[in-house]
């Protein structure tokens, strides 16, 4: 009788798909998306470019459907701007996919990008905090 050599169901313990490699990219995809949400907020005419970018998307095939709608849904929070925020920056497993292939696309400069990046990489001294 064939026995299967490895049964997942057997395991004691649980293997994780993503990497630490994966979780610095949806880092810095994060602190990119956070810098993002300032910009628009600061600068409200680049949301027709986001839009339609969106749109771009949607007729290509390049964005489906949930996604599409997860993405219009955000852009009508502008006026609320910490529910817009939230909607761009919510860490979860579905928001970190859809941020991989973020609509914002061409928002901040290059320098912009390099500046939220360093920032994130060096950190703060208020968020430190030390016990003994």
């Amino acid at each position: 009788m064939w026995t299967p050599k490895s049964n997942k169901r057997n395991r004691p313990y649980r293997v994780k798909k993503t990497g630490i490699k994966d979780e610095n990219i949806d880092r810095q995809i994060l602190v990119l998306h956070q810098a993002i949400a300032s910009k628009l907020l600061a600068e409200p005419n680049l949301l027709e470019q986001v839009k339609a970018k969106l749109e771009e998307r949607r007729d290509n095939g390049q964005l489906g459907y949930g996604a599409y709608m997860h993405w219009v849904s955000v852009l009508e929070l502008y006026q609320q701007p910490e529910q817009f925020c939230q909607g761009i920056t919510e860490d979860s497993p579905y928001l970190r996919k859809l941020r991989r292939r973020t609509p914002f696309v061409g928002i901040l400069t290059e320098q912009e990008r390099q500046q939220a990046l360093q920032q994130d990489a060096i950190g703060k001294l208020e968020q430190v905090l030390v016990d003994f």
